[in-house]
């Protein structure tokens, strides 16, 4: 590797918009996001099923699928 070329790598303080913080390593030394792993619905596992199903329904009904053929 060639020296002095690369930026240094420090701790790096991450914030959410729902206030949980935690530490990385990062070019920068804060971050501030809008959804982390403790606010974001697929990690907290409140993740609606009802409305994938809802988007499928739609798709089919758009693109005039029955559910005999999309099965």
């Amino acid at each position: 590797m060639k020296k002095d070329i690369h930026p240094e790598i420090k701790d790096c303080k991450v914030t959410c918009a729902c206030g949980n913080t935690f530490t990385c390593k990062s070019t920068k030394s804060e971050i501030n996001v809008e959804i982390c792993s403790e606010c974001h619905p697929f990690y907290t596992g409140k993740q609606s099923r009802a409305s994938r199903a809802g988007r499928v329904d739609k798709f089919n009904k758009k693109y005039g699928f029955t559910t005999k053929e999309a099965e």
